[in-house]
């Protein structure tokens, strides 16, 4: 276990255990983690009404995390702490953080100056919650990484999905609950993480600070294309994942479906991203990741497009089209992480990991913020359909990375 193994040697059937106990383990440890991340974002309503909110105020209480997050994985990225930091403390000492920044909220908060202030914080401690899980994954998997790394998306997608099941069940009309249910998922999460999850046999050695690395990783071509595609990708995501609640409450609120039915199917269609990542991750290690990215792409591009011809109407047909959408525009997002973890130096996997989370949720800030001026333009009808930009911008970069010499590297020569 203190030994790093050769790329051909296997992991003994001991040591396999081992490994997916402690893999289902960090998954569970993410999952409860990120369930702070749309707490606010699943009380919107209700903070609208307690608070006054606009519409910059509700883009505010997302956009806020999403800025935090950017400043703290930049600050990671910059100065190696995903390498440098022992990954179970860096990943347990965040998660139990940001459980108690959002804590806070419900706690002190009486507007929306302060939870702006503890939301920000909650993004910079999450900094150490996604990336480092992704980097630890990736010292337990070599052959079925898509699978491993696919596994830890989904658990952060049911994770970010959690607030708005128990908003279903209440939040709509009591938010302070959700807010304290999600911050003491987060410390269970920090908790499971310091116990029972630790770094694989595939860990490289801590490298010696190098404050150049970041020029370096982003002028490296084949790595660069795999983050326009993880760009690509991030342009679509979260602002569908932020904008999506808003969405089916005015839809239904056309054909006199209750709210509570909304945070319903809102939970739905962003949880099944998590069988999405998983079942993607499967495919991804069989077919390659190339492949599996540009297809899922293709599929949520195009339901960017037609789902807003389906507002107001029939609500069966809405949901349905858009657990299809939920589904693809997660599939590919483990992907493009386990591409980077393929193309990097083994040493610097947790600093390349940060950085392109850290350039995707940078990009997530504009198109939160873009989509409701866009509404407030066309209406929901055409709202989305700005999203497909990304998906176009992302197949190309994974073709041209399909092609690429470096591709043989990626999911044990499946391009």
């Amino acid at each position: 276990m203190n030994s790093t193994p050769a790329a051909g040697d296997t992991i003994s059937n001991i040591d396999s255990r081992l490994k997916w106990r402690t893999l289902l383990l960090l998954a569970l440890a993410e999952l409860l983690a990120m369930a702070v991340w749309f707490s606010a974002t699943a009380i919107i309503p209700a903070l609208t009404e307690a608070w006054q909110l606009d519409d910059g105020g509700r883009a505010w209480l997302t956009m806020a995390v999403q800025i935090g997050f950017v400043v703290g994985t930049l600050t990671s990225a910059v100065f190696s702490l995903a390498d440098r930091i022992p990954s179970r403390w860096f990943f347990a000492s965040s998660a139990l953080l940001a459980g108690l920044a959002t804590a806070l909220i419900p706690a002190v908060a009486t507007g929306l100056t302060l939870a702006l202030i503890l939301r920000f914080l909650t993004g910079v401690f999450l900094a150490g919650v996604y990336p480092v899980g992704m980097k630890i994954m990736a010292t337990w998997t070599k052959a079925d990484r898509g699978l491993g790394i696919g596994l830890l998306v989904g658990a952060l997608t049911l994770g970010s999905a959690s607030p708005h099941l128990l908003n279903a069940f209440g939040g709509v009309s009591a938010w302070q609950p959700v807010m304290y249910l999600a911050a003491a998922s987060a410390i269970v999460g920090g908790l499971v993480a310091l116990l029972f999850v630790e770094e694989g046999p595939y860990r490289a050695k801590a490298p010696p600070f190098n404050l150049r690395l970041v020029g370096e990783i982003l002028r490296e071509k084949d790595t660069l294309l795999a983050n326009i595609g993880y760009l690509g990708h991030m342009w679509e995501l979260y602002a569908m994942w932020a904008w999506i609640p808003a969405f089916f409450l005015a839809s239904f609120a056309l054909v006199g479906i209750a709210p509570a039915w909304a945070a319903a199917a809102t939970f739905a269609v962003i949880a099944v991203g998590g069988l999405g990542s998983l079942i993607a991750g499967q495919m991804a290690d069989r077919f390659g990741r190339t492949a599996i990215t540009i297809t899922s792409l293709l599929v949520s591009g195009a339901i960017s497009l037609l789902i807003g011809f389906f507002f107001g109407g029939n609500p069966i047909l809405l949901v349905g089209l858009a657990l299809i959408w939920g589904f693809a525009i997660v599939a590919d997002s483990a992907q493009f992480s386990a591409c980077v973890s393929e193309l990097c130096i083994p040493a610097y996997t947790g600093t390349t990991l940060t950085l392109q989370t850290s350039l995707g949720f940078l990009l997530t800030l504009f198109t939160i913020r873009l989509i409701p001026m866009v509404q407030a333009f066309v209406g929901w009808e055409y709202a989305f359909m700005i999203l497909a930009i990304g998906p176009v911008v992302g197949i190309w970069a994974m073709r041209v990375l399909r092609r690429s010499p470096a591709a043989t590297k990626l999911a044990g020569g499946r391009r």
